[in-house]
């Protein structure tokens, strides 16, 4: 079969950072499914792996986890699925990624297509997805309400980095399925643009001190931060603004925190990593498989839509490599997604 994979960590613009190769296609065992791959998403961690995770044994790495495909066999202990079924994952951190024609996915942590969308939109969302619903309702905690209330609840989400893909989920997820009054912050207009669509309330700039701009808005004190970038750069900010008893959950990487400013609020600190899950095999794995179908239900109804961005052609060394440079320039508004071999 066909795939991208690298040997070394090389900077993007080296020709050997990704590159075509032919590997043996997968065999379904166990609880898994083998998904012929339609279409794939791209996303930080795919550079942070390529960068920082070279191979260990002189093969390939295959990575990549985001995709939409067919199921074609399925393991033995595989009951949730069938052959032909069209499925979206995200997959696991530990196992050949999505950057391959075939590949072997746990059931688990599978949903059905939202028969709604084609193979690239529904694509962009599964990682996103994920990491969106377990920030909001498994860390964060926010209250969830039936999607026909409109009424606003005491809550108050700031989304720091809201126009990425995470973002771009997670302000869709709060706004159809929360009674939160949400901030969302964006430097650039389209930026701006994109997060009101996505049901932002309020729009701040993040390149500018947020508390003075949070403060005269006059909606009262935050209760919920999801930092999505630059945490060390905002954290003192986020204790600042947020209310006692307060909730911060983070998704990227800061190098230094000092975990103790938060004791004299009270507040708690969450790291959220979706690949926690899969790769201790928890006891609630299927949860991101539920999470996936109702999403999915959501966007068949109209209330959720696809965070697409960009489609960067079919899916080679070349146009992968591509999709990760304009990734590493942390510019990109919604998700890249690729298609076909």
């Amino acid at each position: 079969m066909k795939a991208i994979g690298f040997i070394q960590s090389l900077p993007i613009t080296h020709t050997d950072s990704l590159q075509d190769i032919e590997l043996p296609q997968p065999i379904a065992e166990g609880f898994d499914l083998l998904v012929k791959v339609s279409s794939i998403a791209v996303n930080p961690v795919d550079y942070k792996v390529r960068q920082n995770m070279p191979s260990e044994d002189g093969s390939h790495k295959v990575i990549g986890w985001d995709a939409v495909g067919e199921v074609v066999a399925i393991g033995e202990k595989a009951t949730r699925f069938a052959v032909g079924d069209s499925v979206y994952y995200a997959g696991e951190l530990d196992r050949q990624g999505s950057n391959a024609e075939y590949q072997l996915v746990d059931e688990r942590i599978v949903g059905m297509k939202p028969k709604s969308l084609s193979n690239n939109e529904a694509a962009a969302l599964p990682l996103t997805t994920i990491t969106a619903w377990e920030i909001l309702f498994e860390h964060l905690t926010i209250k969830q309400q039936p999607i026909t209330d409109n009424s606003k609840s005491n809550e108050v989400i700031l989304v720091v980095g809201a126009a990425g893909g995470v973002g771009s989920i997670l302000l869709q997820l709060a706004a159809t399925l929360t009674g939160a009054t949400i901030i969302a912050t964006a430097s650039r207009e389209r930026s701006k643009q994109w997060v009101q669509t996505l049901g932002a309330d309020y729009v701040i700039d993040h390149s500018q001190p947020l508390a003075a701009q949070i403060e005269a808005l006059g909606i009262g004190p935050v209760t919920h931060v999801a930092g999505l970038q630059s945490t060390e750069s905002y954290f003192d900010t986020y204790i600042d603004i947020l209310t006692p008893f307060g909730k911060i959950a983070i998704i990227d990487d800061p190098e230094q925190l000092d975990i103790t400013k938060i004791k004299f609020k009270s507040l708690s600190f969450h790291w959220e990593f979706m690949f926690a899950r899969s790769l201790f095999k928890a006891s609630d794995m299927a949860a991101q498989g539920q999470l996936l179908n109702r999403v999915a239900d959501l966007i068949d109804q109209g209330y959720i839509k696809t965070t697409v961005g960009k489609n960067m052609g079919v899916i080679n060394a070349t146009n992968l490599r591509a999709a990760h440079q304009a990734l590493e320039s942390g510019t990109t508004i919604g998700k890249i997604v690729l298609e076909g071999f």
